[in-house]
């Protein structure tokens, strides 16, 4: 991969990765809910669970799907529906604990859920299934699908963890249950937009 290739790829990780999508308005959720610190297995579920997808696409994944179509729609729905059942979450969610130790503080998604998300999750297959259509040359091999996983991996952690620190630090505005209200719509608004792309 020639230097030009790789800052086009490092160029649309970073634009990917930040903008909003199901992880990221997660993650800003989690941040907000319990702090930082708890939301960390969630964050590296994220990681973690994106680039092995990543390196399954590389490998032929995006293959399968052509051979056997009916298996993405399946996908398709199913993060639908899962996205739809998380924005009703957030939604109805109740107010987030004063600080991040507080006993019975509320659920949220562990390490293997994050991982097991990312295989229902839009965005990360329209991230995945882009990023090799561009940026992989036919005949390159498995050391260039490893490179181009491994970029977009680096690049995407700052950018979903800068999301979750964001949340953290609305924690105290967001103590105000009327603030608390708007930012769980909102939220819950973007989650269920995030499922146009789908519809078309």
């Amino acid at each position: 991969m020639n230097s030009e290739l790789l800052l086009a790829l490092v160029l649309f990780s970073t634009v990917a990765s930040i903008t909003p999508g199901p992880n990221n308005l997660m993650l800003l959720t989690s941040g907000v809910n319990v702090g930082f610190q708890r939301t960390l297995p969630h964050l590296a579920g994220v990681w973690i669970g994106f680039f092995v997808m990543l390196l399954a696409v590389g490998g032929g994944l995006g293959e399968v799907f052509q051979r056997w179509p009916s298996l993405y729609v399946w996908l398709k729905w199913c993060g639908a529906a899962y996205l739809l059942y998380l924005a009703w979450r957030v939604a109805t969610a109740a107010a987030p604990t004063p600080t991040e130790s507080t006993p019975g503080a509320q659920r949220v998604l562990g390490f293997w859920g994050a991982v097991a998300f990312q295989w229902i999750n839009p965005k990360a297959w329209v991230m995945a299934v882009s990023a090799f259509s561009l940026y992989f040359v036919p005949g390159s091999g498995l050391l260039t699908v490893l490179l181009i996983a491994l970029v977009i991996a680096l690049v995407n952690l700052p950018c979903v963890s800068l999301w979750a620190l964001c949340g953290a630090h609305l924690r105290g505005f967001l103590q105000r249950p009327r603030n608390l209200r708007v930012f769980n719509g909102g939220v819950a608004l973007l989650l269920v937009l995030s499922l146009v792309p789908l519809a078309l």
